[in-house]
């Protein structure tokens, strides 16, 4: 994926005021674990006008679904939790005809309380632009949730991070 569509993603959420926090390989990556990803992670924070002002700032970024739906209806959480009863859907994707090797997947619930991981998000600068990246302990957490076998590598190896951070 390259930096500088992540950095056009970022600062489009950026200039509308998008609260999300950066979860997935791209977190880990900026937590220092480097490993390939092939798509960017985002949770939205859900309330109706956050959401909506995040599906705006992606289309503006010429950004739609991978599914034949409109982009507006991620922000509705009534169509969200039909998507997650009737599909099974946790992920909600989108691509870019300008970069069509970058995949952007926005969770269609929050898997954990967003105020409570945003207040503890680590702000990184890149080139300018702020990005919210879930902390290091939250995102070993959700890594351990999912609970797929590059999950559990990626919680083993940010787990070994964290522990030279607090003892380095």
């Amino acid at each position: 994926m390259a930096s500088s569509e992540l950095l056009r993603v970022f600062s489009a959420l950026e200039q509308a005021r998008v609260r999300y926090l950066v979860v997935g390989g791209v977190a880990v990556v900026l937590h220092g674990h480097l490993r390939v990803t092939a798509d960017l992670d985002l949770v939205v924070d859900l309330e109706p006008t956050n959401a909506r002002a995040a599906v705006a700032a992606l289309a503006a970024a010429d950004y739609r679904p991978r599914a034949p739906v409109p982009l507006e209806q991620f922000a509705e959480a009534s169509i969200r939790q039909s998507w997650i009863a009737d599909k099974g859907l946790t992920v909600f994707s989108l691509w870019s005809p300008s970069s069509p090797g970058t995949e952007v997947d926005l969770f269609v619930r929050e898997p954990f309380v967003f105020a409570t991981c945003y207040a503890r998000a680590v702000m990184v600068e890149l080139e300018g632009v702020t990005v919210p990246v879930i902390g290091l302990s939250d995102l070993i957490a959700l890594k351990r949730a999912a609970g797929r076998a590059k999950d559990l590598q990626d919680a083993d190896a940010l787990a070994a991070i964290l522990e030279e951070d607090q003892h380095g």
